[in-house]
């Protein structure tokens, strides 16, 4: 037996006049870690029992929390700004099966003085990884820099009072460019942060929004795409989103051979990895088969340089592996575009994006405009990748301003 804090007792005393759901997050909140546990941060999340699902997990509601703990973030960015906690709950993989997701809320120290409830906005960083290693919970505890871009367009939410839930969208398996769990990852964290107690100016009634860019923008485009499905009772004001990579063909086939190829490999492994139907291992030779293991628990950096210049045709035994009728399923399903969001979007771009072929997020639009949704589309004529997201966030930060403002959304449909 391990004696019982006196954070602990206060919580437990305080709880008795809870509802039971509401006690059991405030004794959460209070109750230190196990002796035994590692500190937040101070393994990867494979080692860290705070990221493993209860056996019951199944019998969890999607979004139900299961366990809350403090962290101190390591990120430069966030240094002093916010309190942040690290928030584990049942979601859902690709084909509804339970699994364990966790995000990361930080609440900024600011108090919010404006009117109503502190804003909160679901940041998507791009993970664009197959190791849970890379994972932006584990980065913000650990200081790895995998969560440094998440933190950039954070950074300036906090300074306006706003809180921040940052997702590990891609799920326990790491899976990138799987398109439905990852919006289950995003919707599920919003109603896991909405449903805690104890935080001062956080619960049911603070207002939402989504921003996402690169990676982070494909997970944010699809929880956008499937809140009004998935998670009706969740309210958001906008998305804000840039450098979307929407359809994972269309991008595979701008990639393969180039610089960027890592990615390519990234999505092949992740989607073989969510998707056992697609069952690529009779279409890859014995190379290919070899850089499926190789590609697996890597983040962006360790991708990026052993797939350079890496063509999918030197892995396959068909031609055109993308074009096998059972991978081109898998490919369509994880294909945005199939349902109007109900929020307002913000899509930004630029025409030269040497990543993420600017054509697939024009027709993203399209197919959402043609289903009556109300989207802002802005490109730039000459731009980098990386670049764009600072080039544009100053005008994403006013799309979600103005949302949380009640302001009309412009509509270029």
């Amino acid at each position: 037996m391990h004696p019982v804090s006196s954070a602990a007792r206060r919580a437990l005393v305080a709880a008795s006049a809870l509802p039971l759901a509401s006690a059991f997050t405030a004794i959460v909140l209070a109750a230190p870690a196990h002796a035994a546990d590692p500190a937040p941060g101070s393994v990867p999340p494979d080692q860290d029992p705070f990221y493993a699902a209860p056996a019951n997990i199944g019998t969890y509601a999607p979004g139900q929390v299961v366990g809350t703990r403090k962290i101190t973030p390591k990120i430069a960015d966030l240094d002093g700004k916010a309190d942040a906690w690290q928030v584990s709950y049942r979601s859902n993989d690709s084909h509804m099966a339970p699994q364990l997701d966790v995000t990361s809320l930080i609440v900024p120290k600011k108090a919010w003085t404006g009117t109503g409830a502190r804003p909160m906005v679901s940041v998507q960083a791009p993970e664009d990884s197959t190791g849970t290693q890379c994972s932006p919970s584990y980065g913000l505890a650990s200081g790895d820099a995998v969560a440094g871009m998440g933190a950039l367009l954070s950074g300036s939410m906090l300074d306006k009072g706003w809180a921040v839930a940052m997702p590990d969208h891609e799920g326990p398996k790491s899976v990138f460019m799987a398109g439905p769990q990852t919006a289950y990852a995003v919707l599920d964290g919003i109603r896991a942060v909405k449903s805690l107690t104890g935080i001062s100016g956080v619960g049911k009634d603070n207002p939402w929004a989504l921003n996402g860019y690169s990676g982070g923008a494909q997970a944010t485009g699809w929880a956008a795409q499937m809140q009004p499905s998935y998670a009706p009772e969740i309210e958001l004001k906008g998305a804000a989103m840039g450098g979307t990579p929407a359809d994972p063909e269309a991008v595979a086939r701008s990639l393969d051979g180039g610089v960027f190829s890592g990615f390519e490999a990234a999505a092949a492994t992740s989607l073989a990895t969510e998707f056992p139907e697609m069952d690529i291992g009779p279409l890859m030779n014995d190379e290919g088969k070899k850089a499926l293991q190789d590609a697996k628990g890597k983040c962006l950096t360790d991708l990026l340089t052993r797939f350079a210049f890496k063509k999918l045709s030197q892995y396959s035994t068909v031609p055109d592996p993308l074009s096998v009728q059972r991978v081109q399923a898998v490919l369509k399903a994880n294909t945005m575009g199939g349902a109007a969001p109900k929020t307002p979007v913000f899509n930004y771009h630029a025409n030269t994006d040497e990543i993420v072929p600017v054509g697939q997020a024009d027709k993203l639009a399209k197919d959402w405009c043609a289903k009556g949704a109300t989207v802002q589309t802005v490109r730039d004529a000459v731009g980098e990748h990386a670049l764009e997201m600072l080039t544009r966030n100053g005008d994403a930060m006013t799309f979600l301003t103005n949302r949380f403002a009640g302001e009309p959304a412009k509509n270029t449909c």
